[in-house]
């Protein structure tokens, strides 16, 4: 697993460095960009990476359009305040969960789940 990359947009600095320093013990390297192109070229350059996206940077379209141009990379949506309505929205526009920004845990967890998903599809 540990091969695997990520890359990161999230808005708030303080919540980007606690989710790189959680995913870096998971993952083989953690990406942070700070634009949606960034994010975008980034995962161009690297498809086997698992994104990670803060919804109140990204909006679902984006989320939609990134699921969409890059399938075998999933998405794991996060929000200050993440919510039922919110999670299936992040759910209908191709993220594979909708955690809140804030725990770490959850996060790394999805997307440790995501790469064991999408392992499993390819095999």
């Amino acid at each position: 697993m540990k091969s695997l990359n990520v890359v990161l947009l999230q808005g708030d600095s303080r919540i980007a460095q606690s989710l790189v320093s959680a995913l870096s013990q998971s993952f083989h390297a953690v990406d942070q960009v700070h634009s949606l192109g960034e994010l975008r070229a980034r995962i161009a350059s690297d498809r086997s990476r698992i994104v990670i996206v803060d919804t109140e940077t990204v909006p679902f379209i984006e989320v939609e359009r990134l699921s969409r141009e890059f399938p075998n990379s999933p998405i794991v949506c996060t929000h200050r305040l993440p919510d039922e309505e919110l999670w299936a929205a992040a759910l209908s526009a191709g993220a594979r969960d909708m955690c809140s920004a804030s725990d770490t845990r959850s996060i790394v967890r999805s997307a440790l789940q995501s790469t064991i998903f999408t392992q499993s599809a390819a095999a």
